[in-house]
């Protein structure tokens, strides 16, 4: 390229959509990325021969329908199936409870189980739709500056108003009521059952270290159903072909625009002069100029590492360095030579089946927390797990599936040693007992087992402490305090040097808006 105008470090989603936004807008843009494929997070790999896993997102997020069109991602191949069942909790005595993205059907789930809960459902999928529907307004605009929001973010601020004015009275102050609350005590106030309550739940602190109980998980989720329609609690979207095809998807949009993508590219250190962005240096020596540098690393990373503390406000360092992002989650991904039966899985309903869950009370949450509170990883996890080969064959060999399962609780940090090859084969066995007793005759369909830690992640693809999404989802490390308070709309101390990872606002789980918001606050830069 004989002109640079913007380096982006990294090629994960959010860094690509922020490289196809800046294409498009006529920039000379160059993303680096130091593995040898895009996509980071969102990657897929055959683990064992014929067999393809998502490797680290196991389920799409909520992709607004808006991004998916300026990029025109369904021309680049992306393809996405939404499950109709999006959650099936079971529970070791062989009962089960299938929710649906149909309302009625999920009526009539719980009726089985709970007069009561059949009869709060519609009120409370209403209740949450229109809850999340103001976080969703929220998602699609920049977070503003406060203090001080200059006019762009007085206009933002100004929207939101008028979004929460929209809840009306009632549901405005619900929202302000139900934020603070733990996902525990909002679910007590509408349901009985265990079961129900313990498969919810499990979204609420779903990647955190935190336990149902604790204040701010209702917040964890409403964030899960941001951008989903009333019914559709906690939704699943199977990427067809797997997740990585979401990044070819992207990667293409942003080559289609102009960008250009340089694999095997790693940066060491972000070159500043005078309190402005200069450039990069890579791990190879050779330096490139750019007056903007865009980053889809971590804060951390990026601030502390490869900037460092010279041009840095000794406040800011101290924030940046208190931004809570620690790895809880690990995944066990099993090949299967068949499918064992399924409770409650309805004849013809398998295709239509998001998550398996295993989180049979808030109780049973609780309780494996604790063990994660002081560095234990818990006999008893929590699980979900995935087999979306259920929709998409091509993943597997014929007759053939893929299951990956997410296990909660799982501490980045051990209280005695570090993850190595012994732990990891333990929680595989621990992971692969507790799906047996409740799937019985899993066990005898394994072909074989891959486990990826929260040490994996933090290696693999340089997740600060394991954690995928860069920063806890927390009431504090939300909206303007994203990554943290007076800089979260992008910018950086250095002049011409931005963040765009998950880290930001709107945070993981959105896909692609922080590096939508980011490019956009490029362009309307002055450096």
């Amino acid at each position: 390229m004989k002109r640079i105008d913007c380096i982006i470090i990294g090629a994960g989603v959010n860094s690509l959509v922020a490289a196809a936004q800046l294409a498009r807008a006529g920039r000379k843009v160059l993303v680096l990325e130091r593995r040898d494929c895009v996509g980071g997070t969102h990657a897929s790999a055959e683990l064992h021969p014929g067999y393809r896993f998502d490797t680290a997102m196991t389920s799409l997020g909520w992709l607004p329908p808006m991004l998916g069109r300026q990029l025109r991602l369904a021309r680049h191949g992306l393809k996405v199936h939404w499950a109709g069942m999006p959650l099936l909790a079971l529970q070791r005595d062989g009962h089960s409870l299938p929710l649906w993205r149909d309302e009625r059907r999920t009526v009539r789930s719980l009726r089985m189980l709970s007069v009561h809960d059949a009869e709060r459902w519609p009120a409370f999928c209403a209740r949450a739709a229109r809850l999340a529907g103001f976080l969703r307004s929220a998602y699609m605009l920049p977070a503003p500056q406060v203090p001080d929001p200059g006019w762009g973010d007085a206009w933002n601020l100004v929207q939101l108003g008028l979004k929460a004015r929209g809840l009306g009275k009632v549901e405005m102050m619900e929202l302000l009521r139900v934020l603070p609350l733990s996902v525990g005590e909002w679910l007590d106030e509408w349901f009985e059952s265990d079961l129900l309550k313990g498969a919810l739940g499990a979204g609420g602190v779903q990647n955190i270290d935190l336990g149902p109980q604790a204040a701010g998980t209702a917040l964890g989720l409403l964030h899960q159903h941001a951008g989903a329609a009333a019914g559709d609690i906690r939704p699943v979207g199977f990427v067809r072909g797997g997740m990585a095809r979401l990044s070819e998807a992207l990667a293409a949009a942003a080559r289609a625009a102009g960008a250009t993508i340089e694999l095997n590219s790693a940066v060491a250190s972000v070159l500043v002069r005078g309190g402005q962005a200069a450039g990069v240096v890579l791990k190879n020596g050779n330096d490139l100029k750019a007056a903007t540098i865009v980053s889809g690393l971590d804060p951390k990373q990026t601030m502390l590492e490869l900037v460092g503390g010279d041009w840095l406000e000794p406040g800011f360092v101290r924030r940046i360095r208190n931004i809570r992002a620690a790895g809880i989650a690990s995944r066990v991904h099993l090949a299967l030579d068949g499918l064992p039966d399924l409770p409650g899985v309805p004849s013809g309903g398998l295709e239509a089946l998001g998550r398996i869950s295993i989180s049979p009370s808030l109780e049973y949450l609780e309780r494996a927390h604790d063990c994660a509170k002081y560095g234990r990883v818990s006999d008893a996890p929590v699980l979900e797990a995935v087999i979306p080969s259920l929709s998409d064959p091509s993943l597997a060999p014929a007759g053939c599936h893929v299951m990956s399962v997410s296990v909660q609780y799982t501490p980045w940090q051990l209280r005695a040693g570090a993850w190595d090859a012994q732990r990891s084969a333990a929680l595989r066995d621990t992971v692969v007992e507790l799906l047996d007793a409740h799937i019985p005759g899993l066990r005898a369909r394994i072909q074989a087992a891959v486990v990826n830690t929260p040490a994996d992640f933090e290696r693999q693809y340089g997740a600060p402490r394991g954690n995928l999404n860069h920063a806890d989802l927390t009431l504090d490390q939300i909206l303007f305090m994203r990554p943290v308070a007076g800089w979260a709309q992008y910018r950086t101390p250095v002049r011409g040097l931005f963040l765009c990872g998950p880290a930001n606002h709107p945070g993981g789980g959105i896909t692609g808006m922080a590096g939508y918001h980011a490019a956009r606050a490029v362009l309307q830069s002055k450096a």
